[in-house]
């Protein structure tokens, strides 16, 4: 995103992976590493996505370093889309070598909000996940299982009204049985267009140290 940008090459189960890493933000307390998994590789999904971005500049001025990836068949990282599966292999195996230990936040947007909670509930029993942001979650044609209730009070939900790619009334139907609150934009669409400034917004206030 920047001058201080590290480029990194990771090893996953198709190959290589393809990541970006930037440091917390200079005088901030140091926090932890969080993961970022970017929206639906066929429809132009990188780790460029300006959404994407965004989440990792609220995560990095609110003291966590940011790991942004490619997906498998996305950029430099090798093999081809698995409809979801491989990619969560993708991202499990990005945080194994970039925050093997200590603690951990997940994010994601839209298809990589669907692959990040998969990576939510595989590592929530063994890894301290201190935060989780879900922006324009993919729940509409593969509904996601529930996240683990012990996650709830550390997961940010954010959906725009106006999303004509993942109808909010899905993320609804999706959240309701589970009493897990969602953050709505008005006016919003899916891609948050004009509105990136209050998407860093909300997620730093997720961000806070009570």
């Amino acid at each position: 995103m920047n001058s201080q940008t590290e480029k990194l090459s990771l090893h996953g189960g198709a190959g290589a992976i393809e990541a970006e890493r930037d440091a917390a933000a200079a005088g901030t307390q140091a926090r932890g590493v969080v993961v970022i998994a970017h929206p639906h590789p066929l429809f132009g999904g990188t780790m460029d996505n300006k959404v994407v971005q965004t989440l990792a500049r609220a995560f990095i001025a609110s003291g966590w370093t940011a790991v942004r990836f490619n997906f498998r068949g996305v950029g430099a990282s090798e093999g081809v889309h698995d409809e979801g599966r491989g990619e969560a292999d993708d991202m499990r195996a990005v945080i194994e070598q970039v925050a093997p230990h200590g603690a951990l936040a997940i994010a994601g947007f839209s298809f990589g909000a669907f692959v990040a909670m998969n990576a939510l509930s595989a590592l929530w029993a063994v890894r301290d996940i201190q935060r989780v942001a879900l922006v324009g979650a993919s729940v509409a044609r593969v509904p996601p299982g529930p996240l683990p209730e012990a996650a709830h009070e550390r997961t940010l939900v954010v959906h725009g009204e106006q999303d004509d790619t993942v109808p909010l009334a899905a993320v609804l139907d999706w959240a309701r049985p589970q009493s897990l609150p969602v953050t709505v934009v008005p006016g919003g669409g899916h891609f948050f267009h004009g509105q990136l400034p209050l998407l860093k917004q909300l997620v730093a206030r997720h961000l806070r140290v009570d």
